[in-house]
């Protein structure tokens, strides 16, 4: 484990008595309050210093209120806020942006979901609009897809040299079905480009959940790292969604393993440094 206190740069909380989550229809287990006291629960010891919540595809009419919703949390440890809007909407995003802006002081970065949209989603005019218009705001976007998505992401990555962008869960390869190819190659692409970095998160969600051994998911760690440096790739647990696969404790505790050979600097920048750098923390 590490010896120092973690920065977790993906945590989920939500409370569906409060909220709407459609999705949640087809995940019943995740279907319960997660709040901060159940994270502390469920990460069994292992010393959080600050994390970042990042939006949980509430209903969209919900996405403002959400975000006042977390921001208002009576949890020092909540560093950050990653919001939900509609970015395909282009200009007409702005007042949606405003809103966010205006609810909470925490607010650092936007995602949309790309994961469940047709593989050209992200390059249509109206989303590359939305995106560019970040920069007005300094905030990041975190780029959430599957690995079939992946050129797509990669050009609007090109089309947006001016927004800093984070590649959530690595792109979501196909471990499971044991795929490396082209996701090593176009991981490689999307390292190249300099305004990205990269989460180290969801690894085992993309396994099989009761499966999975470390073996299997070392090559895709090795190589994210290999592509983006420790100075460009930052810890998240995907929590509570890793534990469809894994409990908190056993992520940290294999990716420590995977990592023995790092120096003290390295999991300090993995752990730590870079989610604080990316997200404004502190």
């Amino acid at each position: 484990m590490p010896g120092f206190p973690i920065v977790d740069s993906h945590v989920h909380i939500y409370d569906p008595a409060i909220l709407s989550y459609p999705w949640m229809d087809q995940a019943p287990p995740l279907k319960s309050r997660h709040l901060p006291d159940v994270y502390d629960r469920q990460r069994d010891g292992v010393a959080i210093e600050s994390y970042v919540f990042v939006e949980v595809d509430v209903a969209p009419a919900q996405r403002v209120e959400e975000a006042r919703w977390v921001g208002a949390l009576a949890d020092p440890r909540l560093g950050a806020l990653v919001a939900s809007a509609a970015i395909e909407d282009g200009q007409a995003v702005r007042t949606e942006l405003d809103a966010l802006h205006a609810a909470t002081p925490k607010l650092r970065g936007i995602r949309r979901l790309i994961q469940g949209e047709v593989a050209d989603f992200c390059i249509r005019p109206g989303f590359v609009e939305g995106v560019r218009l970040l920069s007005e705001y300094d905030l990041s976007f975190d780029l959430c897809i599957f690995h079939p998505q992946f050129e797509s992401a990669i050009e609007l990555v090109r089309r947006c040299p001016e927004i800093r962008f984070v590649l959530d869960h690595i792109g979501k390869p196909g471990i499971r079905e044991g795929l490396d190819q082209p996701w090593c190659d176009q991981m490689r692409a999307l390292a190249a480009l300099p305004n990205v970095w990269c989460k180290l998160s969801g690894v085992v969600t993309e396994a099989d959940h009761g499966g999975w051994t470390r073996e299997q998911i070392e090559p895709y760690i090795c190589h994210t790292i290999d592509c983006f440096g420790f100075d460009r790739t930052m810890f998240g647990s995907d929590w509570p969604v890793c534990e469809l696969a894994s409990s908190y404790r056993r992520w940290v505790e294999t990716l420590d393993a995977i990592l023995s050979d790092s120096s003290e600097a390295q999991l300090r920048q993995l752990y730590r440094d870079t989610a604080i750098a990316f997200y404004r923390l502190g």
